[in-house]
């Protein structure tokens, strides 16, 4: 490299154009202006979500092209195969590492412009048709698309003021000032949108199981070609997606930012507020969630016993489902073993155990605090630290039973009456027990797991949790995983947020590669502001 010193295009005047002959250049045509059937952000994959993404850019272009599926456009460029950047010879003069940075840079700004593409086709195709909204209520069409507009003003103001800013010149000094400003004020809407994600993917269930009408017109949208026969979903779980990727795309900008540079500093004032605006979004969401299911459940409980004041706001459901418990009988000359179903409401800070009457009716038998929870090993099993049992529950173990029926046992230290009560339990399979166990034994062991041990997962497909322990994950999510159960489930946290649950094996593949495991948790360090020990 003859020239390391890293200068941009107005300080050389010999080699390059002027920064003013440039600007003439570019004056009234934007970066992505002339683009035909531009990219859609649902077929948009950041290079920033691969740790490894540090190859060169036109090879991997080429290789992308090869292999594309006919309905998936390739991005039309990246910076430095950009027109001018090319003609001015500006990528060779500058070292290989600030190539990167600014290829990290100029993937927030196109990224930001496919985003705003499919924004543009939610609304205009979907919220504006005149057709769709004729099928449901004027409510029903705010939940589904709540304050979408705003959503897309707010993009709109920050792409044009990144795309104003290489405009000006096409080596970019910086963005961070505009990612942290906008992160901090203009991107409010996206906190509202989130939160309403509840109510949002309620109603598109509804209308489409039962509204003919509305089901009907949407798929006649969908196949119009602007649409690229995407469903109305993948656009309106567009904002969650960008909200959550910015913070990996400014992580990436870090990563090839020298570090004792003040951009590095500004870099990171720009990951820190986004990660905030994350953080808000993610609570919007959860806690809105979390109080309508209390709501729900609540309504649906009849308590047998002295009732427990449940709605609180502070009180959300980890997990519930039915178990089967089995219950010595003991009669005059024999003893015998039954069965009976129970359903478990486990909440962060109370167990509330039910005898189901329909799907919307459980009667109260039991409660306890979720303090007083131990959950005990069964005969055969590996006993955890200070597990042992009160007493032992003799004729309740068979073997058969025991391995069809996937046991484990609980123990109510106190319950609604203050009595101690141990429970055998039943679950239907292998990763429903090891489910049950973790959210009922409050796993504080994982507060303590050295996560630079943990295997990693690269998400492959994208998963949409279905239980309130489970983990929602988009491609490219990176997932530590503290647990894996023999029938395809895992237990893991997400690396961009920290975020804890179980989804399936099958929705991701392992990363082997040393060097990426090592960059992985440097990058989560960077997001969460952990120990990472690397």
């Amino acid at each position: 490299m003859s020239q390391p010193i890293l200068k941009a295009v107005v300080e050389d005047k010999e080699k390059f154009s002027s920064l003013g002959r440039i600007k003439k250049m570019l004056k009234g045509q934007g970066t992505f202006d002339g683009e035909e059937n531009a990219v859609l952000y649902q077929n948009y994959k950041e290079k920033a979500l691969d740790i490894d993404s540090d190859e060169e850019s036109e090879p991997q272009e080429q290789k992308l092209d090869d292999k594309v599926v006919f309905h998936y456009k390739p991005l039309r460029s990246t910076w430095s195969q950009l027109s001018v950047v090319k003609k001015n010879g500006l990528s060779e003069a500058i070292s290989q590492e600030e190539r990167k940075r600014q290829e990290a840079i100029f993937e927030v700004i196109s990224s930001e412009h496919s985003y705003l593409l499919s924004l543009e086709i939610l609304i205009r195709m979907f919220k504006n048709s005149r057709e769709l909204s004729l099928t449901m209520t004027k409510t029903e069409s705010h939940h589904l698309f709540s304050n979408i507009t705003d959503v897309y003003e707010a993009s709109k103001k920050f792409f044009e003021e990144l795309e104003a800013r290489h405009q000006n010149n096409i080596f970019i000094e910086d963005i961070s000032d505009i990612v942290a400003r906008h992160a901090g004020s203009t991107f409010d809407p996206y906190v509202k949108y989130c939160t309403n994600e509840v109510y949002q993917q309620r109603t598109l269930q509804r209308l489409l199981a039962t509204n003919p009408a509305f089901k009907e017109v949407l798929s006649r949208i969908e196949s119009h070609e602007e649409c690229r026969n995407l469903p109305m979903i993948s656009f309106l779980i567009l904002p969650m997606q960008r909200v959550t990727r910015l913070p990996l795309l400014m992580d990436t900008i870090c990563q090839k930012t020298p570090k004792d540079s003040a951009k590095y500093e500004n870099c990171k004032q720009a990951l820190k507020e986004v990660s905030k605006l994350v953080r808000l979004c993610n609570e919007g969401a959860r806690k809105m969630e979390r109080t309508e299911m209390m709501y729900t459940i609540n309504s649906q409980l009849e308590f047998k016993i002295k009732p427990f004041p449940l709605v609180s706001s502070s009180r959300w459901l980890v997990k519930r489902g039915e178990l089967t418990a089995y219950v010595e009988d003991t009669g005059l000359f024999s003893k015998r073993t039954s069965k009976q179903q129970v359903y478990f409401f486990l909440f962060n800070d109370v167990l509330i155990i039910t005898k189901k009457k329909s799907e919307e009716s459980y009667n109260v038998t039991e409660y306890s605090l979720r303090e007083q929870l131990l959950v005990l090993p069964c005969d055969g099993e590996e006993p955890g630290p200070g597990s042992s049992p009160g007493r032992s529950a003799p004729g309740m173990l068979h073997s058969g039973r025991s391995a069809a029926s996937h046991l484990f046992r609980l123990l109510l230290l106190s319950n609604h009456a203050g009595d101690r009560v141990e429970m055998l339990l039943g679950a239907d399979t292998q990763s429903d027990r090891a489910r049950w166990i973790t959210a009922l034994g409050q796993d504080s062991d994982g507060q303590h797991t050295d996560r630079t041990t943990l295997a990693q997962v690269e998400t492959i497909r994208t998963y949409t949790a279905k239980q309130a322990d489970e983990l929602s994950l988009q491609v490219a999510d990176v997932v530590l995983v503290y647990q894996k159960v023999n029938d395809g489930w895992y237990e893991g946290e997400r690396l961009r947020d920290g975020q804890r649950g179980w989804f399936p094996s099958e929705c991701a593949k392992e990363i082997t590669c040393r060097a990426t495991l090592d960059k992985n948790m440097e990058r989560m360090g960077r997001l969460l502001g952990l120990e990472t020990n690397v």
